[in-house]
């Protein structure tokens, strides 16, 4: 029986390893690539964030992307996400990036990671967009304000009666 044994061991040795292994662990800085390769692993326990400005953001994001200004970002992030939460940021420069890192890790988020390249680097690489550029439709900011549609919708309404 010791041979059978170790005939199966020398076999598992020799074939390649089939087990798939998730990316790398998120870093303080990260790539556009590494980024991809976790979303493309499935892995959903993150939050990519784009402080860019409103009108930067509705015109082209990164897929799933979630808006928060630089103005309101520490206490929109600490109202909505929580601490612990793993964290991709990204802006109009790496500078911008680096800034809103800093400002998340000083609110008290503890994986937080500055996307490299950021939207750019990003559409390099093929990752999946969104947003007015993406599709060719160039909505007003007034579009995008559900208060401004329901206001709007009012006075319509109101015409009609």
């Amino acid at each position: 029986m010791p041979d059978v044994e170790n005939t199966i061991l020398n076999a598992k040795d020799k074939l390649p390893n089939v087990t798939p292994t998730p990316p790398s662990q998120q870093t303080p800085q990260s790539s556009a690539q590494a980024l991809k390769q976790r979303l493309e692993w499935g892995e959903v326990a993150f939050t990519i964030l784009d402080v860019r400005d409103r009108g930067a953001f509705n015109a082209s994001r990164i897929m799933g992307a979630v808006a928060m200004p630089m103005g309101d970002l520490p206490q929109m992030a600490l109202d909505s996400l929580e601490p612990r939460r793993e964290i991709y940021v990204y802006g109009d420069s790496d500078e911008q990036s680096a800034q809103a890192a800093n400002q998340l890790r000083q609110a008290g988020f503890e994986s937080v990671s500055e996307l490299r390249g950021g939207l750019a680097a990003w559409k390099a690489i093929g990752g999946p967009t969104e947003g007015n550029a993406e599709t060719g439709y160039d909505a007003s900011s007034a579009e995008y304000n559900v208060k401004s549609r329901l206001d709007k919708h009012a006075q319509v309404t109101s015409k009609n009666l």
